[in-house]
């Protein structure tokens, strides 16, 4: 459909955030009425997990989106295989994904009553959407959202034809096959990065693969036949996380502006998730039980606890933990004590509403980097890179050495600290969010980590 350059200013005028290009989809034909928003499955992106969605589903319910009317999907085993085709211990194919979120589809529906749902997928989740939408699935989707999936590929080579991620491999191929690569039905929005998306560079080394050409632009992310939008320069990640991207997701599937994009704090809140684990050292959402989980409130100047703990209980074969009533003005710190890892101490900025998806994984362990260090913390930052020079990233007062700059590739930073330091407030400085953790002694196979919530 060909659109008049007085049209799409017309329609772009709205978008302070975001440029808009369109393909065959138009606004106007995907905004439902008003009251008639459908359920929303959220899908996690490659080697994550469904507690990404927190801040999302925050902001769904501060704009009325009933809480029972949301869900979001925990793949068992998060990461790609190297061949889509070949199996791998804890690794999980196209077809495992896409059953395990036709599954997902089938729940939300029944639990809802509705007779379609929309979707929205981080990464590598995007991929699943779409191939559940291609093989069977499209009646019961009413939008799909793809942000920052590499539509495309990571790379496009003849090497590695079994990838999923390459984009002249057999399951993009199918996925992209014909004019349009939008199956009829859904309406399709895309949400990508101008630039600054890990995954969508012309150059390999982003992947590892110094100059080497990946035969893929800063536009792989778009669909021909989907609406496109681009939103700046936010990263891989926050293209699906960040405050403009959840604007885009609202509209794109309310048909109309959020009332707000804050977060609209709880009186009360409880807190409850699930404690995985990395068996090998590849993430699984499998659950561990055994595992001990202490909450304390601390002091959000120094890092010391505040009284006793606030909860303390060992997990169940479910894995789960929780619920714990805690004040939304807390700062605290879960430590996770589970076998064959590290006691991870975590220390969040407070919860303003309540959640079920705050997972706890152990720390990995201390290797021979680590070796010498009295003391070693980590910022991380799940929803996100770090950013530099568009950042403000300040770890122990000084921006850290491992975070590179240019385009964000690295979501987490480690400080290890001599012995002398062990027992001192460490602050972690985000842009605007600001934790303060305490130096736990290395010899004590205690690892601090410093978790960003935005």
């Amino acid at each position: 459909m060909k659109l008049s350059r007085r049209t799409i200013l017309l329609g772009a005028s709205a978008l302070p955030f975001a440029t808009a290009k369109f393909g065959t989809v138009a606004w106007a034909q995907t905004a439902p009425p008003p009251g008639e928003v459908p359920p929303i499955l959220f899908v996690h992106g490659n080697g994550d997990y469904d507690a990404l969605w927190m801040t999302t589903l925050w902001r769904m319910e501060s704009n009325g989106i009933a809480r029972e009317r949301m869900m979001a999907l925990n793949f068992t085993n998060p990461n790609a295989r190297s061949d889509d085709k070949v199996e791998q211990p804890d690794r999980s194919s196209s077809e495992d994904q896409r059953r395990e979120l036709a599954a997902a589809i089938a729940e939300l529906k029944r639990r809802t009553g509705a007779a379609r749902v929309a979707l929205v997928g981080s990464s590598r989740g995007g991929n699943s959407i779409r191939n559940v939408i291609k093989n069977g699935g499209a009646a019961d989707v009413s939008h799909a959202i793809l942000c920052g999936t590499p539509n495309h590929g990571v790379f496009a080579t003849d090497d590695a034809p079994g990838n999923e991620f390459n984009g002249r491999g057999a399951f993009l191929r199918a996925l992209n096959e014909g004019e349009s690569e939008v199956t009829p039905g859904p309406a399709f929005l895309t949400l990508r990065s101008d630039g600054m998306d890990k995954y969508a560079q012309a150059d390999g080394r982003f992947i590892g693969r110094p100059g080497v050409p990946t035969n893929v632009t800063v536009e792989g992310p778009e669909l021909k036949g989907a609406t496109n939008l681009v939103l700046g320069t936010l990263d891989h990640r926050e293209v699906a996380f960040h405050p403009r991207a959840f604007r885009e997701i609202y509209k794109f599937i309310a048909g109309r502006e959020p009332a707000r994009i804050a977060i609209k704090p709880e009186a009360s809140v409880k807190l409850s998730g699930l404690v995985t684990g990395m068996p090998g050292g590849t993430p699984t959402n499998r659950p561990v039980a055994g595992a001990t989980v202490e909450v304390f409130r601390v002091d959000p100047e120094t890092g010391e606890r505040r009284g006793d703990p606030l909860y303390n209980s060992k997990t169940a074969a479910d894995g789960r933990w929780g619920p714990v009533q805690v004040d939304p003005t807390a700062f605290l710190e879960f430590v996770l004590t589970s076998q064959d890892a590290p006691t991870t101490h975590i220390y969040r900025s407070p919860f303003p509403r309540s959640s079920d998806v705050v997972h706890l994984r152990a720390a990995r362990p201390l290797g021979p980097t680590d070796a010498g260090a009295g003391a070693v913390v980590i910022m991380s930052r799940p929803r996100g890179y770090f950013g530099l020079p568009r950042d403000v990233v300040l770890f122990d007062g000084k921006e850290p050495a491992d975070v590179k700059p240019g385009v964000p590739t690295d979501s987490a930073a480690t400080l290890r600290l001599p012995a002398s330091d062990v027992g001192r407030n460490i602050v972690a400085e985000f842009n605007e969010e600001r934790i303060v953790a305490r130096a736990w002694p290395a010899q004590e196979n205690r690892i601090a980590v410093v978790e960003l919530t935005y």
